[in-house]
């Protein structure tokens, strides 16, 4: 059994916070709990609960969110909470009990074509993962069951997760109307049959990456100035989902003040695609320029 710790996450909504394990809690599944009635398929949240100014209780592959009443202020019990989720966790008891859970909803995939030609984004009505995972080959896959299945296809070049989807890039021996029929089920079989998305390994190996993305020089986080962070929330508000839906991710990398220019990642169906540089030109570098008077005037892409 892992020995589980928890982060305490804030989210854009002042009244709900995350508290990230360094172990998976679900695979591939979500819960809402409203009350504690509402949560009887898990002994978790009916104990969270028990304090009185939680008001809903979200269980999702690797954290709990919790959304308080205003009768407390998170910087107030925010730690007691997060040792109440980490002593729950490491005695061993069930976060989920699965045979109260409602019965199991069957598993749809549906196929979508994306802007670039040789990726096919494969939806499912539920959740998947929570962040974005790529893996350009089999040895990138080491902690991920799902994507090393998906590359014992000769056709398979690079796989890409996030949410609720799988974005598949190609190699050009085949073309997608002979094999997409045959990727889609396997994949609803797959997540139907309830095997493993990831790994807990390959949890902690994202989140020990994410940890390292510190200043070499001063070995601290990276402080972000206030035109970063205006960047950046034009690019979650307005951008992202918009790549989302096409089965890619974006992400911010830096700002040169200098020469007024963003570089962005591109990953999954954004990487490598042909129509990336209008995008990237048409769309979001005029988008940047007009919200931020001028204060951008070029955007550069690095793929994933």
């Amino acid at each position: 059994m892992p020995h589980f710790n928890i982060t305490i996450q804030p989210t854009s909504n002042e009244n709900i916070v995350k508290f990230v394990a360094n172990s998976f809690l679900t695979q591939a599944s979500s819960y809402e709990f409203k009350n504690i009635d509402d949560a009887k398929p898990s002994p978790l949240a009916q104990e969270l609960f028990y304090l009185p100014f939680v008001k809903t209780v979200y269980i999702s592959q690797n954290f709990v969110a919790i959304e308080k009443y205003d009768i407390v202020a998170w910087k107030d019990v925010e730690q007691e909470v997060a040792d109440s989720i980490t002593e729950f966790l490491n005695s061993g008891k069930l976060v989920i009990e699965t045979t109260e859970v409602t019965k199991k909803v069957p598993v749809t995939v549906y196929a979508e074509s994306t802007p670039n030609p040789i990726v096919m984004k494969f939806v499912a009505n539920k959740p998947l993962v929570d962040g974005t995972f790529e893996f350009k080959n089999i040895d990138d896959a080491e902690y991920a069951p799902l994507a090393t299945a998906l590359f014992s296809f000769p056709f398979v070049k690079e796989v890409f997760i996030s949410a609720n989807y799988v974005s598949i890039m190609k190699y050009n021996v085949a073309e997608w109307q002979e094999i997409s029929i045959e990727l889609r089920e396997f994949i609803r079989t797959y997540i139907e049959d309830g095997k493993t998305i990831l790994n807990d390994e390959m949890l902690q190996k994202k989140q020990e990456t994410e940890a390292t993305v510190t200043s070499e020089e001063h070995k601290k986080p990276i402080e972000y100035s206030d035109i970063d962070k205006e960047i950046m929330s034009i690019l979650d508000e307005y951008v992202k989902p918009a790549v989302a839906s096409d089965g890619g991710h974006i992400a911010f990398e830096s700002f040169d003040t200098e020469t007024k220019t963003v570089r962005v990642i591109l990953q999954g169906a954004c990487s490598g695609c042909p129509s990336s540089t209008i995008t990237l030109k048409n769309g979001i570098e005029t988008m940047l320029k007009d919200m931020l008077n001028g204060r951008v005037q070029n955007v550069e892409a690095i793929n994933g």
